[in-house]
């Protein structure tokens, strides 16, 4: 490989402790870019179909973006990815930080895993030098106390990537973390991690990525960072802002949601991150309330979610804090003395949610120590929130007892206990075995009818936001091959950060929000473009910060001359080949049902949401033909499989 890529792959096997740098073609690059893209390409081949996901001839695969390790705004992310854990479909996860860049720099454009360790390991690859080492030292260690350890031992500039108590435990909800916070959590991928014994990965090099057109890349950069870069806000502007959380009654009212033009949203995520949603998701329907079954303006008003509101959590907040090569820097840093935290990652919106309204839990304190213990076990706190709100609800309704948690008393809101749970199941002890693999595999040993409780995707719990208030969240939280996600491609999700405004040269259907054969189209495009995106190494963010030369800087990256429709191509072939790998589990995607409580039925009697129902299969079947795939099982048809050099895959299939 010429330009932007090193066009090899590193080979792991932990059990003979063997190392393998194997050559990639260059043709992969230019139709699946890198990521979960590139990762979906080699882990299809070498994943045999239908083994439990923790065995060890199931492999993990860790893969930087396209062009993460360059200085392309918001291009810091790398993707965990393979079989879950969670749903046994395809799996990936993805985390910013400077992990992934800490990738690129050894000369790699991935890491592939495989077998399983006699012992505790760790990897490390420090430069050009790859051992397996012993971790005895750091196993059971917290993930903070493990990068400390591996610091100390190989020198404060290396970048680290590990698991936690969870993924020790081969919980099937945990995740994968590094830069002390940022955490590849959804799909259970953690799981694969410790099924392997292997702790964490270590990293430190200095090889260099080559450019096709180094002085147009840069310029490129320069020009965007002019005006794409976040500013500091005055006096005012602060003043106003920091009032937009407690205007959170009028915009139910007015029915105003989140968007905004580019400079606004960047000054909010600068400033606020992604708790800004605190408050007004809770009032205006975004947000799942009481295991989906509440209504947030009547079951956790404004009254109660201003206690969790950013502006409380900011008063915490010690300094910015962003992912490499991120202009806006959304995160934050917190200290908390009343708890003795420090230097602790501001709590994203999705677990100030899955901990606060889906629980009724308003204590900020609470949802400080559950990040903070979430964070070193390395767990997802989507899915670990929404399994307690399942708890919860079999307590309430008599399925289980104290006699069965231990002696908890598991009520909506009762922070005291939530933290205790939150601490059974890291440690899988007691009542928090039962938990520790979600709240589906839960339900089938409860059994009693529990499984009514249990709000998932194939396995998959749901994330943090309503599809009757963003109507295609239900069909990608359905029909995804990775399922339950709101970070997949949704059409009306996407809206939020336009794609033709991201980049114009890809273009969406006019008018496709009123006509449904258009917005099939659209959600085509959308797919296409959401691959792409990913996989290029991009913050999912960027897309709702203005225009941004993404093609141009792909092209003067590689050399290659792309277009918008052949990466939309490209992004389509990746999308198809997730789905393949799914279908080859025998998982049955077309036919996937949600909760009701998820789709409205029955529907609300009142509040932001009342009246609506979401049936995502008409879309589906629409979508599916958009797709080149049969509307009635969403198998990929062969002629598309071929059109999209994946003849690969219909044996397999047919």
């Amino acid at each position: 490989m010429k330009y932007g890529c090193f066009g090899k792959i590193l080979f792991v096997d932990l059990l003979k402790e063997q190392f393998e740098e194997r050559s990639v073609p260059e043709e992969f690059y230019q139709q699946y870019l890198g990521g979960y893209g590139l990762a979906v390409r080699l882990l299809y081949e070498l994943t045999p179909p239908k083994l439990d996901p923790l065995h060890p001839d199931i492999p993990i695969g860790l893969f930087p973006g396209l062009m993460t390790g360059t200085p392309a705004p918001f291009s810091g992310r790398y993707m965990v990815a393979g079989k879950s854990p969670l749903t046994n479909t395809w799996g990936d996860s993805n985390s910013g930080g400077t992990f992934g860049p800490g990738m690129k720099k050894c000369g790699f454009d991935g890491i592939i895993i495989k077998g399983a360790a006699n012992h505790p390991v760790y990897l490390k690859i420090i430069d050009d030098s790859i051992e397996i080492l012993d971790a005895g030292d750091i196993w059971g260690k917290d993930i903070l106390e493990t990068d400390e350890i591996l610091k100390n031992k190989h020198g404060r500039t290396v970048k680290t990537a590990g698991i936690g108590q969870s993924g020790e435990n081969m919980s099937r909800i945990s995740g994968i973390v590094n830069d002390g916070g940022r955490i590849a959590a959804r799909s259970g991928l953690g799981a694969l991690m410790g099924s392997k014994k292997l702790k964490a990965i270590v990293l430190k090099g200095n090889h260099k990525i080559t450019y096709f057109n180094r002085d147009k890349f840069t310029d490129l950069v320069k020009e965007y960072n002019k005006q794409g870069k976040a500013k500091e806000m005055g006096k005012m502007m602060k003043f106003i802002m920091n009032k937009i959380p407690n205007m959170a009654k009028m915009m139910r009212k007015f029915k105003v949601g989140m968007a905004g033009s580019p400079n606004i949203l960047r000054a909010v995520y600068h400033n606020y991150g992604t708790a800004m949603g605190n408050t007004l998701s809770a009032e205006t329907g975004d947000s799942p309330v009481k295991n989906w079954k509440g209504i947030g303006m009547y079951d956790f008003p404004f009254s109660k979610s201003k206690e969790i509101s950013i502006n409380e959590i900011n008063k915490y907040k010690i300094s910015e804090y962003g992912c490499f090569s991120c202009p806006v820097q959304c995160g934050g840093i917190l200290n908390v003395p009343e708890l003795n935290i420090k230097e602790m990652h501001t709590p994203e919106y999705e677990t100030c949610c899955a901990f606060g309204t889906l629980l009724l839990n308003n204590d900020l304190h609470t949802l400080f120590e559950i990040n903070d213990l979430c964070n070193r076990a390395g767990i997802d706190t989507i899915s670990l929130g929404s399994t307690i709100g399942f708890a919860i609800e079999c307590f309430e309704n008599g399925i289980i007892n104290q006699e069965d948690t231990g002696g908890l008393d598991l009520n909506w809101g009762n922070s005291k206990e939530i933290i205790k749970l939150v601490k059974m199941i890291i440690a899988r002890n007691g009542f928090g075995d039962i938990l520790a693999d979600g709240s589906k595999i839960a339900s089938e040993k409860i059994g009693k009818g529990s499984e009514d409780f249990s709000i998932t995707s194939l396995g998959s719990e749901i994330a943090m936001h309503d599809p009757r208030y963003t109507e295609s969240l239900a069909f990608s939280y359905a029909f995804d091959p990775t399922p339950g996600r709101h970070t997949s491609a949704s059409i009306d999700f996407t809206d939020v950060g336009p794609i033709d405004k991201f980049e114009p040269r890809f273009k969406l259907p006019p008018k496709w929000k009123k006509n449904p054969d258009r917005k099939a189209e659209a959600q085509r495009v959308c797919t296409g473009f959401h691959q792409i995106l990913s996989s290029s190494g991009l913050c999912m963010f960027s897309a709702s910060m203005g225009e941004y030369p993404f093609i141009d800087l792909i092209n003067s990256l590689t050399g290659w001359e792309m277009s918008a429709e052949d990466l939309i191509t490209s992004g389509i072939r990746i999308q198809t080949l997730r789905q393949a790998f799914t279908l080859r589990e025998g998982i049955d995607i077309a036919n996937n049902k949600l909760p009701g409580r998820v789709l409205g039925i029955p529907p609300d009697v009142k509040g932001p949401l009342k009246g609506i129902t979401v049936e995502p299969e008409e879309f589906y079947g629409k979508y599916c033909e958009k797709m080149g795939w049969n509307p009635n099982d969403g198998y990929p048809l062969e002629e598309t499989l071929k059109k999209l050099d994946l003849e690969f895959v219909i044996k397999d299939l047919y």
